[in-house]
């Protein structure tokens, strides 16, 4: 996410201070609820799934990626609170692929974990066959390559000082706004469209055949809730979360590209393109929901570990307590 750059000693710029108590308050709430999330999701589907189908191995790789963003959030939170770049320069670039990459191939994997939900209700025998483990290892390997290597041009983001002060999350010095433009229409069209397009006309079928089969649903109506579930999140996803971001940074982009800094306009869109990029994050933490109430394997894996800690801890606390006791005595 680059800034606006509005320009302070013009007196029809607005100020874009607001930005960062808003960043390092979201952020902060992202980072926690985020990091616990996805590590109970890595503990329940790695220790505790005995069973891996071609769905965990997707989900996996999607709390990898929500976790990978997670860890690069203190640089963020440093930066939006301190109001400047106080950390290894090189950090800098990397904290802004993360971003990228996560954003990216949370795209990717949910519409890869669409396409293999559409295939088991609409094709369930084939799919036996095709929607095999060892392709989803490979799907995967695919996805992560293909968006760790077009993010790459944010690796050569660099810090950028203005006073005494260094700065990040600005206008790349090797790009100009119209080649930022012609980048954006890019992952527009390739990173977020076409993947959308997929899911759209999947999900289309699959709420199709639910219907058509909902009268007699009384062998699985739990797995018809599943899928629902995955529907309406994925779904939700795209609308809240991409959408906006994608939406409001195409417009930001062409009112740089025109030189137009200093207008209403551009201030309202600032504002804009900081909440569209608190809801572009805010998936990171959002994704140990889909895995929750979409995967019944996973609700019941994760009962069980956290029952699981609590006696292991009430256990440990009584230990202690009887120690102590028999130290008294």
């Amino acid at each position: 996410m680059f800034s606006l750059n509005f320009n302070p000693n013009s007196s029809n710029c607005s100020s874009d201070d607001f930005k960062f108590p808003v960043f390092t308050g979201v952020y902060s709430l992202i980072l926690v609820t985020g990091l616990i999330g996805n590590t109970l999701a890595l503990y329940v589907f790695v220790r505790l799934t005995r069973r891996k189908t071609a769905s965990t191995v997707i989900m996996v790789n999607l709390a990898l990626s929500d976790l990978f963003f997670n860890l690069t959030l203190p640089y963020r939170i440093s930066y939006y609170s301190q109001r400047e770049w106080k950390l290894a320069t090189f950090l800098c670039p990397v904290t802004t692929y993360a971003f990228y990459v996560n954003l990216y191939s949370s795209i990717f994997f949910l519409t890869a974990l669409s396409v293999s939900r559409y295939l088991v209700i609409l094709h369930p025998m084939w799919s036996r066959r095709t929607v095999t483990v060892r392709k989803a290892v490979w799907a995967s390997l695919g996805i992560w390559m293909g968006v760790g290597l077009s993010c790459a041009p944010f690796l050569r983001v660099t810090c950028t000082r203005r006073g005494e002060k260094y700065h990040c999350f600005q206008q790349p010095s090797f790009m100009s706004w119209g080649q930022i433009l012609r980048m954006n229409y890019l992952g527009l069209v390739v990173g977020f469209l076409f993947p959308f397009l997929i899911i759209v006309v999947c999900y289309a079928r699959v709420v199709r055949r639910l219907r058509k089969t909902a009268v007699g649903l009384t062998k699985s109506p739990r797995a018809h809730c599943r899928s629902v579930y995955l529907v309406a999140f994925v779904t939700a996803s795209f609308l809240l979360c991409f959408l906006p971001y994608h939406l409001i940074r195409t417009v930001h982009l062409h009112l740089m590209v025109n030189n137009r800094q200093c207008q209403a306009v551009t201030a309202v869109i600032h504002v804009l393109n900081v909440a569209s990029v608190c809801l572009a994050a805010a998936n990171s933490c959002l994704n140990p929901l889909l895995y929750y109430f979409a995967g019944a394997n996973f609700r019941r894996n994760a009962k069980l570990a956290t029952i699981f800690k609590l006696r292991k801890f009430s256990t440990n606390q009584e230990n202690s307590s009887a120690i102590s006791l028999q130290q008294a005595v």
